[in-house]
Parts: structure tokens; C-alpha cells; sequence
């Protein structure tokens, strides 16, 4: 005879298999790490500056020239009718610092190129009060900074300068597929 409490502990590893597992297990994202859609898992962001989870390179920081690196975007959705990148840093005391919002990327834009933003595309307002991309510059220890790629289904129509929220709350209602580059930075 089985106890109650094995019956549960079975139920409970089934859960978090079904839930959590393809995130355990493989290291895919889990579904709540990124806005709700069918998120693709071909769509890549990349750079050839740095490797993802490996440090950026000064230059693109406030301790160089404090401009973009250059970013590969590779195979977005057929279907996308826009793109739009945040870049992040969660690891900022005072809570997720916004470095860079863009949107109104062409969906057939392959490279982003350093110091630079693709044609008829918009920036918003950063943390750093400013309109357009500020660098990695963090006070003290070893900071991860997200390049987040949103394939959408739709162009969203906001103003340069909007703010995250803004960009925010259409990515979460269009997104049909994302990405993820990390590049890390200390300036130790």
C-alpha cells in the first residue's frame, strides 16, 4: 500500500517536470521569464564584440566611447511585422536599469551596427534621463546586461522618447517570439 505522502511527493515532481522542466533540464526559458506567446526558440541575438554570458567590451561602456555594440539578428519569424530590443540591467541595486529601448525595427534587419540605429527605428527615454543607448556602468561588482530581441506581430505607434512602460505593454500584447543576449560587465 502506497502512503498519502508518497502520492504527493509523486504528484508534486510530476508538476514541476511538466511546469519547470524543459527550463531545468535544458535551460530553455521559462514561460513567465518572457511575455506570454508562442516564443521561438531559433530567433537569435547576437554580437560579434562579445559572446553571450562573457563580458562586454569596454569600448561599448561608460568607460569607453559609451556606444552600442553591434547586434546580428538571425532568423525572425516570417510573420513579424516589427522588432524591438531593451536592454537591461537587473542586477542594478536600485532595481532593472533601462540602458536602451528601441523599436520599429525592419523584421528583414539583420545587423545592427555599432554606434549606430536602424533606419525609421525609435529610441525611448532610459534611466539615464536621456533619449538613445547609455553603456554598461555599474558602481560596483559583476553586472549582466540583457539584450532583449521582441519579434511583433504588429509596428508599435509611439513617439520617440516613450517610455518602457509604454514599449512594455504592447510587446506584452504582440509578441511572437524573443531572444535573449547577456554580456557582462565589472569595473573592477
Amino acid at each position: 500500500m502506497v502512503s498519502n505522502k508518497r502520492i504527493l511527493l509523486f504528484l508534486i515532481v510530476i508538476l514541476v517536470i511538466l511546469g519547470f522542466g524543459s527550463w531545468l533540464i535544458f535551460g530553455l526559458p521559462h514561460k513567465n521569464s518572457l511575455p506570454e506567446s508562442n516564443l521561438s526558440i531559433t530567433m537569435k541575438i547576437l554580437s560579434t564584440a562579445f559572446q553571450n554570458n562573457n563580458l562586454i567590451p569596454a569600448k561599448y561602456t561608460c568607460d569607453g566611447k559609451n556606444i552600442n555594440p553591434p547586434l546580428q539578428i538571425i532568423d525572425v519569424p516570417e510573420n513579424s511585422k516589427s522588432l524591438a530590443l531593451i536592454m537591461d540591467d537587473p542586477d542594478s541595486p536600485i532595481g532593472t536599469w533601462l540602458h536602451w529601448s528601441l523599436w520599429n525595427i525592419d523584421p528583414q534587419t539583420k545587423i545592427i551596427k555599432e554606434n549606430s540605429v536602424p533606419q525609421n527605428a525609435r529610441q525611448g527615454i532610459t534611466n539615464f534621463g536621456h533619449i538613445g543607448y547609455g553603456g554598461p556602468c555599474p558602481g560596483s561588482g559583476l553586472h549582466h546586461y540583457h539584450f532583449k530581441l521582441y519579434a511583433l506581430s504588429a509596428i508599435p505607434d509611439l513617439s520617440e522618447g516613450a517610455t518602457l512602460g509604454e514599449l512594455q505593454n504592447f510587446i506584452n500584447s504582440h509578441t511572437i517570439a524573443a531572444a535573449d543576449l547577456v554580456g557582462l560587465y565589472s569595473r573592477q
